[in-house]
């Protein structure tokens, strides 16, 4: 075989490899016979690397489950099927608990369609012109190991509610504008219960069509996305007017306490950077301020502990002439709003008591709401997608708590997230 039989014999592969990888992959949960073109799938269907696809534990109809299906990386479109013959309440989520729908009702006997977009990566950084190939500097464990479904090379969907009634799902790869998230706790997809982040919920405000890349991770700062290459990941998979929203802050004034930096020095600089690189690759770059912490003067308003850094990225926002979004402001009154005891219900609260930085499902719930509100008010393109009667939320008006129905995932954890030790 000479050099140019296999080059085309590689050449041939490769678009045989890329057809597959673009190929719709269609699967049926029905008890039936399967519809034409689609896999069935069976309870007792395990997730085998052999066959790419299964539930990752032993299923239930009444309870959560996980199903998972290999996937190069890249955003999808997920169409699923709900209904069946009893009325069923569905809520999905992909990867670590984003929230794609939520509370699906289906009548007996009736089915319906839904679509959302998602966005499946790994650790890989793709070399180019203008970055260097290698990886994300993964944490481990707690990257390699707990939220180890955010970097494998498939898509994992989370069936949940009071009734999931999931009859079929249809995936296939999509060119979607993506939004990117960069940020610390507040901002990543927390592993288990009963912490959240506004990122995790920030799927569910958009129509599908538009992707959420959540790149954020606990503990860290503007530095660490620079020294682990996260911002080098998001460089590496954004194309030309992708939106990036950075927030970081809590983890940032550690370095005051360390004598490596502060607020209107390295912290500026560093947002600098993170500014320049985004738009140098053609994207666009949101700067967005860190919500407050759950404090409270003796008149009950919000005793502030990062208008520093909120201070400093609105400076950096006027100085570059970048979208700002200022949830360290719109977080006070959402918080007075609830007041002193009722803000509780907002915090994660493990083993009974109140983590006063990072939130449970309901407050990360409404911070979304105030970030896609922003986007909209700054008149970034991504806010076309996003659904029908979002976009004008009121923190001094948030949702009752009592009226939250997002159903919790199975997964708990008594792990606090990492970073922000000293505030709780």
């Amino acid at each position: 075989m000479n050099k140019y039989t296999i080059a085309l014999a590689a050449a041939l592969l490769a678009v045989a490899s890329q057809a597959q990888a673009d190929a719709p992959r269609r699967f049926d949960f029905t008890d039936g016979q399967p519809q034409a073109g689609y896999t069935h799938v069976g309870r007792d269907t395990l997730y085998a690397k052999e066959r790419g696809y299964g539930f990752e534990t032993a299923t239930r109809a009444d309870k959560p489950a996980y199903f998972s299906v290999d996937l190069p990386e890249g955003n999808y479109n997920v169409t699923v099927t709900l209904g069946g013959g009893t009325a069923g309440v569905t809520t999905i989520k992909s990867e670590l608990r984003r929230l794609m729908l939520e509370n699906v009702r289906t009548a007996p006997g009736a089915t319906e369609q839904r679509t959302f977009t998602v966005n499946v990566r790994t650790p890989r950084i793709a070399a180019s012109n203008t970055l260097a190939g290698g990886a994300v500097k993964l944490k481990a464990p707690r990257e390699t190991v707990q939220e180890a479904w955010n970097w494998d090379p498939r898509l994992t969907l989370e069936f949940n509610g009071e009734h999931p009634a999931v009859r079929a799902i249809d995936i296939a790869p999509v060119q979607a504008p993506t939004v990117f998230l960069l940020g610390d706790s507040t901002v990543s997809d927390q592993p288990g219960e009963p912490y959240a982040s506004w990122g995790q919920m920030l799927p569910r405000f958009f129509k599908p069509g538009i992707a959420i890349a959540n790149h954020a991770e606990s503990g860290e700062t503007y530095r660490d996305s620079l020294q682990r290459r996260r911002l080098d990941k998001v460089l590496s998979a954004m194309k030309p007017g992708d939106t990036v929203l950075m927030q970081f802050g809590h983890n940032d004034q550690k370095q005051i306490k360390e004598g490596k930096g502060g607020p209107f020095t390295t912290y500026l600089d560093e947002i600098r950077l993170h500014v320049a690189a985004i738009r140098a690759h053609g994207g666009i770059p949101v700067i967005l301020s860190s919500m407050e912490r759950r404090a409270f003067d003796a008149n009950g308003k919000v005793a502030p502990s990062l208008i520093d850094y909120a201070n400093a990225a609105r400076q950096a926002a006027t100085e570059m002439n970048t979208p700002f979004i200022d949830l360290n402001a719109l977080s006070k009154p959402f918080y007075e709003t609830l007041g002193v005891e009722a803000s509780k219900a907002a915090f994660a609260q493990p083993q009974g008591k109140v983590d006063n930085t990072h939130h449970n499902n309901y407050g990360a719930y409404q911070l979304a709401q105030m970030v896609a509100t922003g986007m909209r008010r700054q008149g970034l393109a991504a806010a076309y997608w996003l659904a029908d009667g979002y976009g004008a939320y009121d923190p001094a008006r948030p949702d009752p708590v009592a009226a939250f129905a997002v159903p919790p995932s199975p997964n708990h954890t008594n792990e606090r997230p990492l970073g922000d030790e000293a505030n709780q």
